[in-house]
């Protein structure tokens, strides 16, 4: 996945509250210094992210899924039946291995840390929901139940180190 952003800084620009450039040659007007603030602020934004951009496909780039433990075919090459036993309940891309393999990465992530296993949850459930929206429309069931096995098993390991999903504080 590309992500098509480019930006370029064409020296101070300065916005006011009614997105007005400001001119900075007039010597009669002062510059504040909340907009020159506002102005790095800005340009820092923007540096930002352009290096997430190209970060991120850095990352895209250079994920295998020999980086999740397939060591199949590539999938371009396999025949109907051999995909379709790749997604069986017990298949390395079916509900039982991917949900193992999503709890697994959070509660590996968070160790015995209650709040990074209760961030960790909170994370699939919004990627889950971020997928959903990049897709368009209802992902297919098997990324249901998928989510929903390695959400119960995130939520046992939680409940085993005294925690809760439901936040008690307040």
């Amino acid at each position: 996945m590309k992500i098509d952003l480019s930006y370029e800084a064409k020296g101070l620009a300065t916005y006011s509250k009614s997105d007005k450039e400001i001119d900075l040659s007039n010597k009669e007007k002062k510059v504040t210094a909340k907009e020159i603030t506002n102005t790095y602020l800005f340009e820092y934004q923007m540096k930002v992210t352009v290096e997430t951009k190209n970060d991120f496909n850095t990352q895209a780039e250079t994920f295998r899924l020999s980086d999740i433990g397939y060591k199949g075919k590539p999938i371009g090459e396999l025949t109907q039946s051999e995909a379709k036993a790749l997604v069986v309940d017990d298949g390395f891309f079916g509900i039982a291995q991917t949900s193992q393999r999503i709890a697994d990465f959070v509660i590996l992530g968070a160790g015995d840390d209650v709040e990074k296993l209760k961030a960790g949850r909170s994370g699939m459930l919004q990627g889950f929901k971020d997928a959903e929206d990049m897709w368009g429309e209802k992902l297919p069931e098997i990324s249901y139940t998928t989510m929903q096995k390695a959400v119960e098993m995130v939520d046992k390991r939680l409940s085993e180190l005294g925690g809760s999903v439901l936040d008690t504080k307040g």
